[in-house]
């Protein structure tokens, strides 16, 4: 990976995986060992050998990373330094006037390259059939720890400072107003924007809001039977996400496995076909380049280190009020809007899909540049 020396500047960066880091990456998975399977090799005890072997195989002869790190470099990248901290990303600017500035904020395990199909549509709708009116300015950043923002060589980068880190980032491109749309760790970054509304904050469109029952009876008696199935969903998640629990707690200790072991790293991010419980719609090739940008950036310790650092922040409750829009998918985690306008004020959109997941960007990613067009639309109207 290209980069200079650190600097306040905006530098020009290109994803530039040497040869020799992709023979070893070869290498590595050619003395896979598995591990003895289970009873039962599903995905009820974790990522199925039968999974890791097939996908091994795919990365190992049929997936080409070289046309991969090309589309990755279809796109202008650049990093500059915020906090004392590399932060890169992806800016393409409209070709249409008066365009939206908008932020994309990607999921865990995912990076930058969530929304590379999704870039396109939003700067030059007209190109796809849609209307001028509807254009954003895009910024795609890499949370600090997360692909090609690292190293992380400072703690306390927990969601508050990322999103004032991003507040900046869009004030140092020249923007004096923009909007944010994130997804898991994004939808965390983007409320947590809300919250501090910083001067020309647009509003927050995100695929989750976090909110949970807070033990009051009457929010229950206001629930709808659609949010039942949400409840069961969540149970369901917490009886499977232990990951949240190893990386909030001993993050460097699981990051030694996934920085040595590209399969370890592979099977660990099992949450890209795994999350919905075998209704992922994410393509093989597609979790490989999420997996193999975080393999080459040695991003495992970031990623995993930012649970922590969010699991150590002291905030009490607070209750955001900025514009905000939610598209819930069928087999991602249920929003449940009583929880929600709790603790989002001015929810102003809400759809729902039939079709797709937690990786919607990368799923359905038609379904959610029309909603993001949907919501900051109607901002302006």
């Amino acid at each position: 990976m290209t980069n200079t020396t650190a600097s306040t500047d905006i530098r020009p960066f290109r994803v530039e995986v040497d040869q020799a880091e992709l023979d070893d990456l070869m290498e590595r998975l050619a003395r896979t060992r598995l591990p003895q399977p289970a009873p039962v090799d599903d995905w009820d005890y974790g990522t199925p050998n039968a999974y890791l072997r097939d996908a091994v195989e795919q990365w190992r002869t049929t997936y080409d990373w070289r046309a991969e790190e090309a589309r990755i470099n279809a796109f202008p990248h650049f990093i500059t330094e915020i906090d004392g901290q590399p932060i890169h990303f992806i800016h393409v600017r409209s070709p249409h006037p008066d365009a939206t500035p908008l932020i994309l904020a990607h999921t865990y395990p995912g990076s930058s390259v969530d929304y590379l199909d999704m870039i396109g549509p939003l700067t030059d709708p007209v190109a796809y059939g849609g209307r001028a009116e509807d254009a954003f300015d895009v910024v795609v950043p890499d949370a600090p720890g997360y692909g090609f923002s690292n190293p992380v060589t400072e703690t306390g980068w927990a969601m508050p400072r990322v999103a004032r880190a991003y507040d900046e980032l869009m004030h140092r491109l020249g923007y004096s107003e923009y909007g944010i749309h994130g997804s898991d760790n994004g939808a965390l970054v983007a409320r947590e924007l809300g919250l501090q509304n910083p001067e020309g904050f647009l509003g927050l469109h995100v695929l989750q809001l976090f909110s949970f029952p807070s033990g009051d009876p009457s929010e229950f008696e206001r629930l709808e039977p659609q949010d039942y199935a949400g409840l069961e969903h969540m149970q369901w998640f917490q009886s499977v996400g232990g990951y949240n629990t190893m990386n909030a707690s001993r993050p460097q200790t699981v990051a030694v496995g996934l920085s040595d072991s590209p399969v370890a790293l592979l099977a660990y991010s099992e949450l890209f076909n795994s999350f919905g419980n075998g209704t992922a719609l994410v393509p093989l090739e597609q979790i490989l380049t999420e997996v193999s940008v975080n393999w080459f950036a040695n991003a495992a310790a970031g990623m995993s280190r930012s649970y922590l650092e969010n699991a150590r922040l002291e905030a009490e409750p607070q209750v955001n009020a900025a514009p905000t829009g939610v598209a819930v998918f069928k087999d991602d985690f249920q929003t449940i809007k009583v929880f929600a306008e709790r603790d989002n004020s001015n929810i102003v959109h809400w759809s729902r899909f039939e079709e797709g997941g937690h990786y919607a960007a990368l799923e359905r990613p038609e379904l959610v540049v029309g909603d993001i067009r949907a919501f900051f639309g109607s901002l302006q109207g």
